[in-house]
Parts: structure tokens; C-alpha cells; sequence
């Protein structure tokens, strides 16, 4: 995995259940691992792109999702379809490591959207979540007394001003990673 790009990302959704719900914004940051004697690596960020998607079962989405990612019509205006998003994804991340926070969502999220599309994920099959990892390594730390991005954020003091939207947390969750792996 040290020699993948990592592929951070983040999801937005219109409910929690990957089989009914349906992703309506995807961003992704890649960032090239360049090894350091002695020190976690460096991150080269080298690809950020981000996707607003139309949603094709409004009739599913719950209120409160759309709420929180701040769903608006005249913000989708011009959102492209799932297949194409994912189509463009699928090119980016490319043999990278998926990175994300809460990954067990992320994930099913992005798997559910290959598989409804008929895209082949090319992703290395290796996969890092960041809320693992903050457990790990800040178990004994007093002030960690959440995970959330939301928690870390505050604790790194990494300005997340746009929360719940799918570019603005996969910066924060780069920014939160290097501070966990010491990944200037």
C-alpha cells in the first residue's frame, strides 16, 4: 500500500441504506505517498474533483439528509448522472487506496454505485478508515473523547467551515490523516 496513491473520499447521501438511498455528491482527493526517512509520509496532493448527482428516487431521500447536505435544486441544477460520475471516479482512483472516514459507509455507498452502473471499481483492494485509526492512535489522549471528523477536526484545529459537503470533508479528512500519521 505505501507505493498506491490514496484516494480520499468523501460521500453525501440522500439516507443511510446503500440499497435504497442514493449518493447525490462524491469528492475525491489523490495524494501521492512520498516516503520519509524516519517519519510518516509526505502527502502530494495530485487530483481533487468533486461531482453533484442527480437523484433519480427523490421519492426515497429522507428530509433530514437533504437537510444536512444542504440540498438545494438550484445548487443540482447542472449535476451530472451516476453512470458518468462514476465513469470519470472510477479513472481517478485508479489503482489508489481508499481512504475514508467511517469507511464502512463511504464504502457501501461507492460499491452500491459501481455495481447500479455496471463501472469497474480499478481501486487496489486495500482500504484505510480513518476512524480506526484516530481510535488507535488517540485512545489514551483525554481530549479525544469522540472520533467524528466533526471532533477531530476541532481537536487538530482543522477548519471544516462547510461540513456536509462532500469536497469540504475530504479536505478536512486529508488534513486530519496527516495530523494521525504525522503525513506532512
Amino acid at each position: 500500500m505505501k507505493v498506491h496513491n490514496l484516494a480520499f473520499i468523501d460521500t453525501e447521501t440522500t439516507g443511510t441504506d446503500p440499497d435504497k438511498h442514493e449518493i447525490i455528491e462524491l469528492a475525491v482527493i489523490i495524494a501521492k505517498q512520498i516516503e520519509r526517512e524516519g517519519k510518516g509520509p509526505k502527502l502530494e496532493i495530485v487530483a481533487e474533483k468533486e461531482w453533484k448527482i442527480k437523484m433519480t428516487r427523490p421519492d426515497l431521500a429522507e428530509e433530514e439528509a437533504l437537510r444536512v447536505n444542504g440540498y438545494n435544486e438550484v445548487d443540482w441544477m447542472f449535476a451530472v448522472d451516476l453512470r458518468a460520475a462514476m465513469e470519470e471516479f472510477a479513472k481517478v482512483t485508479q489503482s489508489a487506496t481508499f481512504v475514508s472516514h467511517n469507511l464502512t459507509f463511504d464504502y457501501a455507498f461507492v460499491q452500491r454505485a459501481f455495481e447500479y452502473t455496471g463501472v469497474e471499481s480499478q481501486m487496489h483492494y486495500g482500504k484505510l478508515d480513518t476512524i480506526s485509526i484516530a481510535f488507535a492512535r488517540l485512545y489514551d489522549v483525554p481530549q479525544a473523547q469522540s472520533f467524528s471528523l466533526r471532533a477531530l477536526c476541532e481537536l487538530f484545529k482543522v477548519d471544516n467551515k462547510r461540513a456536509h459537503t462532500a469536497l469540504a470533508d475530504t479536505r478536512a479528512l486529508v488534513e486530519v490523516y496527516k495530523k494521525l500519521m504525522n503525513a506532512s
